[in-house]
């Protein structure tokens, strides 16, 4: 058996098994039981300290630099 053949027959076969476990395991870590905290701690991480320029025209504003939107954990 040429070594071709060999290397295609295992890519059709064991490696096709074992991406497919690994694939089923990253599935299973990420959607185990626990791990929604740290989920929703990073979806949060791009609206941390968030500050936009102030256009001044709120009635409340007072003329003020930034805006907080608030955002805390």
């Amino acid at each position: 058996m040429d070594s071709y053949s060999f290397l295609r027959e295992l890519a059709d076969s064991w490696a096709l098994l074992a991406l497919t476990l690994i694939f089923l395991g990253v599935i299973v870590w990420a959607f185990r039981p626990g791990s929604r905290a740290l989920h929703d701690d990073a979806a949060s991480i791009p609206l941390r300290d968030e500050r936009a320029p102030c256009s001044g025209g709120c009635p409340d504003c007072g003329n003020c630099k930034t805006v907080d939107f608030g955002v805390t954990k």
